[in-house]
C-alpha cells in the first residue's frame, strides 16, 4: 500500500473530474468506493465487510475515447493512480487499489458493437460489451467468438483484452491474443492510438501486444476488433474417459494435440479435482473430457482420432450425455457467485485456484512437487478440504496447469489472505518457475505475483521496463500490476 503522489487532494480530483466529464458519470458513494477497491482475490474479507483500503477518491464512467483520453491527460498532469476497469471479474488483484486517492477508470458504458462484417468474419466492439451479449448477437447470425471463459456471462471485451484471457475452447480457437485483429487504447505518454485490423502483417513488431495483457498497468483499451467463427453446435461430440492419475490423461493428451486433433476442449482432471466436478461418475479416478467441434466432418474426424488414441490407454468410459451436462453448467454467473458468498459466511470455507503453464515434459514433475510442498510444508494443512489440478489449455509444446485447493477458514476474515492464499499460491508460482514454466498462464500478474515478475522475465525484464517508461513515463497506470511496486 502507498500513499498517493497526487498534488491534488481527493475532493480536487473529483471537482477537475466534474469539469471534464459532468457530475453525472462519477461515483463517489463511499460504500461504492470501498467497493471498488477490491477484486476477487479479497473475496472472503469482502463478503465480511473487510475493506482496509486505501481507497478509490472517485469512480469515473467513461462514455468515449475522447472522455478516456482527457481523464489521462489530467492523471498524468496531477500523477493521480488511475485503475482501469471493465466487467470486474480479476481475480488476482488486478482492481485493488493500493494508491490512495486513485481515479477507478469504468468503460463499462462504452458499450456499443460498432460493426459486424461477415465478409471478413470481424465484429469490433467497445470495451464494455458483454462477451455474452456479443456471443448472443452473433448466434443468432448463426457465428460464434469461439471465445467461452468461466466469466462469460460478466466479463467485457476490455478486461478481456487487457488481461490476455482464454476460454473454455481455445485448443481450437486460441486465446484472446489470437482473436484480436486490430484495436483501439490510450496511454499516457501517446494519447489515442489505433492498430488496424489486417488477416495479417510483417510490418516490425507485433504492436497490438502492447495493450493486449497490459492489464491496465501501461494503458486504457477503448475498442476491439476480432475474428469470428460459424456457429455449428449440431456438430458437437462429447468425449469422457476414466484414467488413473493426471499424469495419465496428460499424457495421452498430449499425444491428441501433437499428433494434429484440435478439439475446442481438451481437460483433465486429477483425481481429487475430478471428485469435485463429476462425483457422481468418477468414482476416485482422473476424469478426460473433450468436446470436438466444427463442420461435421471435422468434428468427426477429431472425435474418431482421440477414440483411436484412448484405446491404446487404460480407461473406462464416461456416458457423453453426462459430460454434455458438465459442460452446460461450467460457467460463473451471479447466481453462482452470491451463491458462493453465502456458502463462504455459512461455512467458513473457500477454494482457490493458481494456474501456470508447462512444458509437456516437466508436467508430471511440477504436479507432483507441488503437491508434495503443498502436504509437507504449508502450515496449515490440516485445513485443506481439497488439493488438486487440472489441465485446461494445451498447445504443441505444452500445457497449462490449474491447482485447485480449498480449505476450512480457522482465522479471522482479515488474516484469511496471508494465512492460505498467499503460502500456497507462493509454492505453486515457484515450482512453475523452477520446472521452467511459467507463473501464470491467463489470469494475469496482477499484484499478487507481482514478486516474481523479474524470475519471470529474466533479462527480458528491461523490455517491460522500457514500455513502462515510454507509454506511462509518470507512473500513473494501476500501480503495482505486473512491475513490481517501483517507480
Amino acid at each position: 500500500m502507498v500513499a498517493s503522489r497526487a498534488d491534488l487532494s481527493a475532493p480536487e480530483i473529483v471537482t477537475g473530474l466534474a469539469e471534464i466529464l459532468g457530475a453525472s458519470q462519477l461515483d463517489t458513494d463511499r460504500d461504492t468506493l470501498r467497493a471498488a477497491s477490491v477484486d476477487r482475490f479479497k473475496k472472503y474479507s469482502a463478503a465480511h465487510g473487510i475493506f482496509d483500503g486505501p481507497f478509490p477518491s472517485v469512480i469515473a464512467y467513461v462514455r468515449s475515447t475522447d472522455d478516456v483520453a482527457r481523464v489521462l491527460e489530467f492523471a498524468k498532469a496531477h500523477r493521480i493512480n488511475v485503475v482501469p476497469r471493465t466487467g470486474r471479474t480479476a481475480t488476482e488483484g488486478g482492481l485493488e487499489t493500493v494508491v490512495a486517492d486513485s481515479i477507478v477508470l469504468d468503460g463499462s458504458q462504452m458499450n456499443e458493437i460498432l460493426d459486424i462484417n461477415e465478409t471478413d468474419m470481424t465484429v469490433t466492439v467497445q470495451c464494455g460489451v458483454p462477451l455474452q451479449h456479443l456471443e448472443d448477437v452473433l448466434r443468432e447470425r448463426g457465428l460464434t467468438t469461439g471465445h467461452s471463459p468461466q466469466s462469460k456471462p460478466l466479463a467485457q471485451y476490455g478486461g478481456l483484452v487487457a488481461t490476455r484471457s482464454i476460454g473454455q475452447f481455445s485448443t481450437l480457437y486460441g486465446g484472446i491474443e489470437d482473436m484480436v485483429l486490430g484495436l483501439e487504447a490510450v496511454f499516457p505518454d501517446t494519447g489515442v492510438v489505433r492498430i488496424k485490423s489486417v488477416p495479417r502483417r510483417a510490418a516490425g513488431p507485433d504492436i497490438r501486444h502492447l495493450a493486449i495483457g497490459n492489464e491496465g498497468a501501461l494503458g486504457f483499451i477503448t475498442e476491439v476488433t476480432i475474428k469470428v467463427f460459424a456457429y455449428q453446435p449440431e456438430n458437437l461430440r462429447f468425449l469422457g474417459y476414466l484414467v488413473d492419475s493426471l499424469p495419465v490423461g496428460t499424457e495421452a493428451l498430449r499425444r491428441v494435440i501433437v499428433e494434429g486433433y484440435r478439439p475446442s476442449v481438451a481437460r483433465v482432471y486429477s483425481e481429487e479435482d475430478a471428485g469435485q466436478h463429476f462425483s457422481h461418475f468418477a468414482d476416485g479416478k482422473a476424469v478426460v473430457v473433450f468436446v470436438a467441434e466444427g463442420p461435421r466432418g471435422v468434428a468427426d474426424a477429431t472425435a474418431a482420432g482421440i477414440e483411436e488414441i484412448f484405446a491404446e490407454v487404460p480407461h473406462e468410459r464416461v456416458d457423453p450425455a453426462l459430460i454434455e451436462a458438465w459442460f452446460d453448467g461450467l460457467n460463473w454467473g451471479q447466481d453462482k457467485i452470491d451463491a458462493e458468498v453465502e456458502h463462504m459466511l455459512e461455512h467458513h470455507e473457500l477454494g482457490y485456484t493458481t494456474e501456470v503453464s508447462v512444458n509437456w515434459s516437466q508436467v508430471k514433475n511440477l504436479f507432483e512437487a507441488v503437491m508434495s510442498r503443498i502436504r509437507t510444508e504449508f502450515p496449515r494443512a490440516a485445513d485443506l478440504t481439497l488439493l488438486g489440478g487440472h489441465s485446461s489449455h494445451s498447445y504443441q509444446s505444452g500445457t497449462n496447469l490449474y491447482f485447485v485447493y480449498d480449505y476450512r477458514i480457522q482465522v479471522e476474515p482479515r488474516d484469511e489472505i496471508a494465512e492460505y492464499h498467499v503460502p500456497l499460491n507462493a509454492i505453486i508460482v515457484e515450482e512453475a518457475l523452477r520446472h521452467g514454466g511459467s507463473m501464470v498462464h491467463h489470469h494475469g500478474i496482477g499484484k499478487y505475483r507481482t514478486p516474481w515478475t523479474l524470475e519471470e522475465h529474466g533479462s527480458a525484464y528491461a523490455l517491460l521496463e522500457v514500455l513502462k517508461r515510454g507509454l506511462d513515463s509518470e507512473g500513473i497506470m494501476n500501480f503495482g500490476t505486473i512491475y513490481p511496486g517501483v517507480e
